[in-house]
């Protein structure tokens, strides 16, 4: 049976070998591209001559800054020599010159140097006799400051070149594919050699492809790969992390396909330096020879009370651990389908849900099963059969059901033991005097009693006769009416 984890490079596997394609970008971050018949190149390089320069090595650079010197020391000493003999310095040595002491070829270039470079060494100098020499000699000073300006500025802007700055800040030899949360995951170092931290630094990943089809056409594909950390400021080398997810375009890669692979990852750090504020990029690739399976980066930072310690003898250094050789498709699906298995998540053998009879199968709920009606046999066949579909939980083995740990007395948690002194006592007894009484019966004396009026001050209903209106009770109660 195949292995299914691995900590080491199986030595059956297939290994390309190295050197057998050339590397988009090669591992100090230079390109191996390389361009022909670009139309009108030499007019695109001197029409951005400043850049040209910069760009070109500085032994070539030493070269064509000695020849400008060089070349306008000459022109200028030509033009000098010139002036002499048309005024007749050379033929007639008694006259009076246009320069002093410049009578050949000779005196006339290093005339011509002493004043570019202000040397003025005191035998040769100029005169009042010539105004095209003073003219001359005007234009050679300009002239003089525009180059010294134009090699300063391309010598100061090569030193600060962003590629110097790339060589202190670097990737590990290697990418490394391990766990990490329970999840497959491709990474690689990223550290500055320097003690100056950088600001704003951003990494990026992506996975280039070349396919060459039977006609003969180069297709180059990029992919980008979905970071964990992406921003990084480089206090500490930092580990950067691809997550092998479902959208990744390395979800289907097996440790068995890797091999099998034709595919560069090309990884880069842009970055600000916080001492010059100048943008740089460091740039480098991982061949499927540069993914080690099964691996991991070493810790090398130590923290004690003070700093922190940063070993970059370990930048480099993996060490061994078990991971899956199945791809990242593969384990996914196999933990989904362990988690579907597992007993604990299944709803129905969790102690919370007991299995319910649903009222259309209940014999009991169901008014066509009563005792007085028989079930019809179409009935009873699609009840089988909706019995045949239904799924049923697996039964374990007790071996393997979960149980309680049990523990020894000693380790299960008892209630403290408190001394009587601390313990809550009932209130003490209070004495009888001390105890709320009723109040003292009242003798009936002392009781309020309503007044008692005589009869003649109490109210009574006149008596009305039966004689009628004309009656004296009548006029009296007309008369108290009107």
């Amino acid at each position: 049976m195949p292995a299914r984890y691995s900590s080491v490079l199986p030595e059956a596997l297939p290994v390309p070998e190295p050197g057998s394609r050339e590397r988009f970008v090669r591992k100090d971050g230079s390109g191996s591209v390389i361009f022909r018949h670009v139309p009108a190149e030499w007019l695109l390089l001197v029409t951005d001559i400043f850049t040209t320069l910069v760009e070109i090595r500085w032994r070539v650079m030493f070269v064509l800054f000695a020849l400008s010197y060089i070349l306008s020391w000459l022109f200028f000493g030509l033009i000098f020599w010139a002036i002499a003999i048309g005024h007749g310095d050379v033929q007639n040595p008694k006259s009076e010159p246009c320069v002093y002491e410049v009578r050949s070829f000779t005196a006339a270039f290093l005339f011509s140097l002493e004043t570019q470079t202000t040397i003025g060494y005191g035998f040769r100098g100029m005169t009042e006799n010539c105004m095209l020499a003073i003219v001359t000699v005007t234009i050679q000073d300009v002239m003089s400051c525009f180059i010294d300006t134009f090699v300063i500025g391309i010598v100061v802007a090569k030193m600060a070149s962003a590629r110097k700055r790339a060589q202190t800040v670097g990737f590990s030899h290697c990418a490394v594919v391990n766990l990490r949360n329970g999840a497959l995951c491709l990474s690689w170092r990223v550290g500055d050699f320097r003690r100056h931290h950088l600001v704003e630094g951003t990494a990026r990943a992506q996975i280039v492809r070349s396919t060459v089809h039977s006609t003969g056409r180069l297709d180059v594909t990029y992919q980008d790969l979905v970071l964990e950390q992406k921003d990084v400021i480089l206090a500490t080398p930092t580990t950067i992390t691809h997550r092998m997810a479902a959208k990744s375009p390395l979800y289907g890669l097996s440790l068995a396909r890797l091999r099998s692979e034709d595919f560069e990852l090309v990884v880069s750090f842009t970055y600000t330096d916080d001492t010059t504020g100048i943008l740089h990029q460091t740039r480098s690739s991982y061949t499927p020879c540069d993914i080690h399976w099964g691996e991991l980066f070493q810790e090398m930072i130590r923290v004690n009370r003070r700093s922190y310690r940063v070993d970059y003898s370990l930048f480099n250094s993996t060490a061994k651990v078990l991971v899956p050789t199945m791809s990242a498709a593969d384990y996914d699906q196999k933990k989904l389908l362990r988690l579907a298995s597992s007993p604990r998540n299944s709803p129905r053998h969790s102690p919370g849900h007991s299995p319910r009879l649903s009222p259309r199968l209940s014999p009991r709920l169901s008014p066509r099963h009563s005792p007085r009606s028989s079930p019809k046999p179409n009935q009873d066949l699609n009840q089988n059969r909706t019995g045949e579909h239904l799924l049923k939980p697996p039964s374990l083995p007790e071996e393997h059901l979960l149980k309680p740990p049990s523990l020894p007395e000693e380790h299960l948690l008892k209630p403290p033991s408190l001394p009587e002194e601390h313990l809550l006592k009932p209130p003490p007894s209070l004495p009888e005097e001390h105890l709320l009484k009723p109040p003292p019966s009242l003798p009936e004396e002392h009781l309020l009693k309503p007044p008692s009026l005589p009869e003649e001050h109490l109210l009574k209903p006149p008596s009305l006769s039966v004689d009628g209106p004309d009656t004296e009770t009548n006029h009296e109660i007309k008369n108290v009416e009107s």
